[in-house]
């Protein structure tokens, strides 16, 4: 989930953003867990929310 702006954040941190597929603040993306995924999110750790979800 976006949690802040990216009004003023460098452009690598956009590109980073819109990888996860998130666009909008309180956008919501699920994506499966993987080192590449959690090295994008460690990337834009202070702009995001991450929950783990259950495995059904």
């Amino acid at each position: 989930k976006l949690v802040r702006s990216l009004i003023g954040r460098p452009k690598h941190q956009h590109e980073v953003v819109k990888g996860l597929g998130l666009r909008k603040i309180n956008s919501e993306a699920t994506r499966k867990d993987c080192p590449e995924i959690w090295g994008m999110i460690n990337k834009v750790r202070h702009l995001v929310e991450v929950e783990e979800l259950e495995k059904k």
